[in-house]
């Protein structure tokens, strides 16, 4: 495996987080991330930005984009947030079937999305992304 892809709605929220955290695990990964309704060329969202400065990683050179037919034909494996995320994946871009996942996947679970909630949304997102982050980091080194 040498690419994943995240996926998220805005791609200023949930995945550029995601983004970070598994670049940070797996250096030797392309990592990226994408929207499936992305606010194009926007930056990171402040309070995303701030729990990862917090935890020693900048996001702030993030720019948000679309996801589109090539960026999942040139990833490995594509980890989205819930289940909506993975079945407009699938329904669009039926090629995917088969390395598009939840990051939740493991757990069962879905990422909230915490796009103008409170700091305590972006953590709880943060968590059960960490979490995912975890399982998959450790399940692509068994793989590599």
């Amino acid at each position: 495996m040498k690419s994943l892809l995240v996926i998220c709605v805005g791609n200023i929220c949930r995945s550029p987080m995601a983004e970070a955290l598994l670049a940070q695990q797996l250096p030797d990964l392309k990592v990226s991330s994408a929207g499936t309704g992305a606010l194009i060329g926007h930056a990171a969202d402040p309070m995303a930005q701030t729990l990862m400065t917090e935890r020693g990683i900048d996001i702030g050179q993030h720019r948000a984009r679309q996801v589109s037919r090539a960026l999942c034909q040139d990833n490995d494996l594509i980890l989205t947030m819930d289940d909506g995320q993975k079945r407009f994946l699938e329904q669009t871009y039926p090629f995917v079937r088969g390395k598009v996942y939840r990051i939740g996947e493991a757990a069962k679970l879905n990422v909230p999305d915490p796009y103008k909630l409170s700091r305590d949304a972006f953590e709880n997102a943060l968590q059960l992304i960490d979490a995912g982050v975890q399982h998959w980091a450790a399940r692509i080194r068994k793989l590599s």
